[in-house]
C-alpha cells in the first residue's frame, strides 16, 4: 500500500501552521498532541519547516528545510534540536515506528529482546 516516504506531521514556521496526516487519524490525541507541541516548538524556535517522514523501510526520520533568504533560520541548533528530540522523544517515536510498520506496512508484530 505504502511504497514511498509518508509524511507524518509537520510544522512551518513561515505559514505558522501544522499539518497531521488524516491517515494516522487512528492515533491516539494524546499522541497526536504530544507530535503538535514538539513540531510547533520545534519551527517556533529553530525556524524553517519540520517534517516527521517515514521513510520505506519504516524508519522515521526528521525533515527540515528552510528558504535560502531565511537569515534567521539557525542550521546548527536544528541539527543539536532534532538530536536533542530523538533521545528524550525515543520511545515515542520507536512506538510509531512499529505502529507504522504493522498497521501501514502490513508487518508482523514481534517484541524486540
Amino acid at each position: 500500500m505504502y511504497q514511498d516516504r509518508i509524511v507524518l506531521c509537520a510544522s512551518n514556521a513561515y505559514e505558522k501552521k501544522y499539518y497531521m496526516n488524516p491517515d494516522f487519524s487512528s492515533l491516539p490525541a494524546s499522541i497526536q498532541d504530544e507530535l503538535k507541541i514538539m513540531c510547533v516548538l520545534f519551527t517556533e524556535e529553530i525556524g524553517g519547516v519540520l517534517s516527521l517522514v517515514f521513510e520505506e523501510d519504516g524508519s522515521l526520520s526528521f525533515d527540515v528545510a528552510a528558504n535560502e533568504e531565511d537569515l534567521l533560520f539557525d542550521e546548527i541548533g536544528s541539527v543539536l534540536k532534532v538530536k536533542q528530540l530523538q533521545q528524550a522523544k525515543e520511545e515515542l517515536l520507536e512506538s510509531l515506528e512499529m505502529f507504522y510498520r504493522v498497521f501501514f506496512l502490513g508487518e508482523e508484530f514481534s517484541e524486540q529482546p
